[in-house]
């Protein structure tokens, strides 16, 4: 079924305000707010296709989508939809956090950000070439984890001192032991196969505190997809994520020793709940000399993240003066001394 959300008060096209958080006719600028709206259809089956035919409710325009589409644009009438099946029974998120950052203020974003390029091309600088950009909600599963980690080990505080003519090195050793609890919440995977893990992770941090219960009427206006990665199959890639972590806060127990070597070091990590949410994420195409970059925008702190062409001419001048700076700081400071270069 294709929800679509009309105006009651004139019939046209409603789609989520970023800003005001709610359904908004641009139209007669009626506004609803989304919490008293009537949930249809949530709890519905779903029979997984590799593709399927909608019929828009604005226009009668049939619209082809795969399998991992959830909401879409009528490319007929440019109505927002929401296809309610892909939200229902076990693929309905339990979670949203809306975008508070709305298309104009992320154009805005991302050209400020291409103009503090300190190495990117002048051209790419001037942020005109923006080939599209797209609101997506990106299916991500959170994770609450709890690791407890056990380590022993032998480490030494060593110490020197003079006396008379002699140095010398007094070194004392120590069995260590450590039993830790550890819990972490919120940790956020990208479950979508097309997203670039790696730029879905340099998004981080999302306002969590923002986390809203899952509404349909969110997704009115932007496009969506559902997860092709179930929390279970994302658990490796959660331990992986918290592994370094983990490591941190075992070498900050034993700061106090010069060198500690482990014996025995177990971690037993265990997730305790997953969510099932929806993050929002600006999608920019930036055309810039016949190749296309892609670049990914937090849809709620506005931070931009993706790997920018390189001038690398502006490269060489940099390090160019970095050299030469530090041939003058070196030459002042044997100035200073008495000294001269060899």
């Amino acid at each position: 079924m294709v929800i679509h959300y009309k105006c009651p008060n004139c019939g046209n096209d409603m789609a989520y305000d970023s800003e005001s958080g709610t359904l908004l006719c641009e139209a007669c600028g009626t506004k609803e707010t989304i919490e008293t709206l009537p949930e249809e259809n949530i709890t519905t089956t779903f029979s997984e296709e590799e593709a399927r035919e909608y019929n828009c409710e604005n226009c009668g325009a049939v619209l082809l989508t795969d399998a991992d589409t959830v909401a879409t644009k009528c490319s007929f009438c440019g109505a927002g939809v929401v296809l309610s099946d892909r939200v229902s029974g076990t693929l309905a998120p339990s979670l949203v956090i809306p975008f508070t950052i709305s298309k104009d203020e992320a154009v805005q974003a991302f050209k400020k950000w291409c103009r503090n390029g300190l190495l990117t091309p002048k051209g790419f600088m001037s942020a005109d070439r923006v080939k599209s950009i797209t609101g997506m909600y990106v299916p991500f599963w959170l994770y609450d984890i709890n690791s407890r980690v056990k380590v022993s080990g032998t480490a030494t505080k060593v110490r020197t001192y003079s006396h008379g003519d002699y140095i010398y090195t007094k070194t004392k050793y120590y069995d260590i032991f450590r039993d830790i609890n550890l819990d972490y919440l919120k940790v956020p995977v990208d479950a979508s196969a097309k997203m670039n893990d790696e730029l879905m992770d340099k998004l981080e941090p999302f306002p969590y505190d923002q986390l809203k219960e899952f509404k349909t009427p969110y997704l009115a206006g932007f496009i969506a997809e559902k997860y092709n990665y179930t929390d279970q199959e994302l658990l490796p890639r959660v331990n992986e994520k918290i592994d370094s972590f983990i490591e941190d806060y075992i070498r900050s127990t034993v700061r106090e020793y010069q060198t500690v070597n482990y014996r025995y070091k177990d971690i037993d990590t265990k997730k305790l709940k997953s969510y099932y949410v929806l993050l929002p994420v600006w999608m920019v195409v930036y055309d810039y000399e016949k190749s296309e970059y892609t670049f990914a925008m937090n849809g709620n702190t506005g931070k931009v993240v993706g790997k920018p062409p390189i001038s690398w001419g502006k490269v060489a001048s940099w390090f160019g003066g970095v050299s030469v700076a530090s041939l003058f700081v070196f030459r002042i400071i044997t100035l200073i001394m008495g000294g001269g270069f060899l």
